[in-house]
């Protein structure tokens, strides 16, 4: 037996023991993981800055705390989250129970990225402990201090058997890959994307895919354009463009074009200085193969704002380009960088068509305060997630799904969403053995009637939830107070020498 085939073993043995699945387990993992931030967080922070050079305010904020508030937000709703949920039934079943029973579906295993190797995967691992679930962590090979810190600190938190942390690169992710998994969820790129689902094939594993893709940004005339500018800027600038929803270009009238890059550029001096190179709040690019990457698109349309770059450094100047081509290599793929292309258009529906033309996007940027505008936006456009007059913030809202559509990914998850992700929706149907219940349902037995056949399609039938969830109740009681009649006045014969069989 292999290293992973024994971690994936010891995982299964636990999750068969059933260890995982009582509720105050649940709240102690959780509780574990809070405290490991608590304890380390400096740490994490740290490691951070090294993969990344991500300024400390991005990781503390994005990274660490953010992780914090989703822990105490699970723990606030993990007690109703378990509980089965209560359905309706049809007439026949009006005595019975029905409901769905959130179970776990056993040994999960979460993939995370490097644009930031801390979150992604801790946020989806919360939903996959608070489902009751075992799980296998394998962290990006690109961001090798966080994912040596994850190593380290995982299990002298979690329980050991339950959860393990699994470090390496391709071959060690192919060799996870060839294991029995009941969930798999991985965030990163649609090339890769569509390996795991292929790869998850082999069991009919079913998976969640955290895509990305290009997000645009579509900016009305009429805005605040100095509010517009400074977010756009600033969600495009996080972390140095390495954001999944990061805005990937803009499309505008060339009026707005004009007045964005003058604002652009006081934004940019006002965020990073004179000289952003040297500003502590400005990360770098991951490594050598992505900045040769990113590099390239510099040579697409025309430099209006930025352009600068230091292969030594990893770094590239918050750019800003015009005059883009549709088919320039700028706008074949994503960016994933500090880079922002402009596209001119007439219209909002001209805008509409340009999106509609590409693959579905992540999230879908609208700055407008045009109703009619945003409607039509709605209306006529598909994207993972929709945020107006802002970039960025939509993810800090854990009530609302995070995921993809078409080649942005599949599935959705933050807060209940992760549990739910990470849940088998049980069906369970209870009936009851008393004979009202059975006197509703007998027309199902044959022989078969044309009557009865009217009978069941009558109860069949779907209708208004018009059935108060007590009838059951009150319809028993009915029956037991019936019976305790019937059986009252036998007893009344019966002591007066009469037999009920000559009433």
């Amino acid at each position: 037996m292999d290293a992973y085939s024994k971690v994936v073993n010891t995982a299964r043995n636990a999750f068969n023991s059933e260890i995982t699945k009582p509720l105050d387990f649940r709240v102690k993992q959780l509780k574990a993981f809070y405290q490991l931030l608590e304890d380390n967080g400096v740490e994490l922070v740290e490691a951070l800055g090294k993969d990344l050079r991500k300024p400390k305010t991005e990781a503390l904020l994005a990274e660490v705390e953010v992780t914090k508030n989703q822990i105490k937000g699970v723990l606030y709703e993990i007690h109703k989250w378990v509980k089965p949920e209560q359905v309706q039934t049809n007439i026949i079943l009006i005595l019975d129970k029905a409901y769905i029973l959130p179970q776990p579906f056993g040994v999960v295993l979460i993939i995370g990225a490097w644009n930031y190797p801390f979150l992604l995967i801790s946020a989806p691992l919360l939903g996959a402990i608070a489902a009751g679930n075992c799980v296998i962590i394998k962290p990006s090979e690109k961001a090798p201090e966080t994912s040596k810190v994850l190593k380290k600190l995982i299990p002298q938190y979690l329980h050991k058997d339950c959860f393990h942390v699994v470090t390496g690169g391709i071959p060690e992710t192919t060799a996870l890959l060839n294991e029995r998994f009941d969930y798999i969820f991985y965030t990163g790129s649609p090339a890769i994307g569509q390996k795991i689902r292929e790869a998850s094939n082999k069991y009919l594993t079913p998976v969640t895919l955290e895509l990305g893709g290009k997000s645009p940004v579509y900016i009305d005339d009429e805005v605040n354009m100095e509010l517009a500018v400074r977010r756009v800027v600033w969600g495009k600038m996080l972390n140095l463009g390495q954001t999944c929803v990061a805005p990937d270009y803009v499309l505008c009238s060339k009026k707005t074009e004009t007045i964005f890059i003058e604002m652009a550029k006081k934004t940019l001096l006002e965020f990073f200085g004179d000289d952003p190179e040297s500003s502590p709040d400005l990360a770098r690019v991951v490594n050598d193969d992505h900045f040769q990457r990113i590099v390239k698109f510099l040579s697409c349309g025309k430099i209006a704002v930025g352009g600068d770059y230091d292969a030594k450094e990893r770094y590239i100047a918050p750019t800003i380009l015009i005059d883009v081509k549709e088919t320039d290599s700028v706008m074949q793929e994503e960016i994933f960088g500090p880079i922002l292309p402009i596209i001119t258009v007439n219209s909002p529906e001209e805008a509409i068509e340009f999106i509609n033309k590409r693959e579905k996007p992540l999230t879908l940027y609208v700055f407008t305060t045009n109703k009619r505008l945003l409607k039509l936006f709605e209306k006529s456009t598909s994207s993972g997630s929709l945020c107006v007059n802002d970039t960025m913030v939509h993810l800090s809202v854990d009530t609302l799904p995070f995921g993809g559509v078409g080649m942005s990914g599949m599935g959705k998850y933050q807060g209940k969403f992760s549990f739910d992700i990470f849940s088998h929706k049980r069906s369970v149907l209870v009936r009851s053995l008393n004979v009202l219940g059975e006197y509703l349902g007998k027309a199902r037995y044959p022989p078969y009637s044309e009557t009865k056949t009217k009978i069941l399609k009558a109860f069949l039938v779907k209708r208004p939830n018009f059935i108060p969830s007590f009838l059951p109740q009150i319809l028993i009681f009915l029956l037991g107070m019936l019976t305790a009649f019937i059986l009252k006045e036998i007893l009344k014969l019966s002591s007066n020498g009469s037999h009920p069989n000559t009433l």
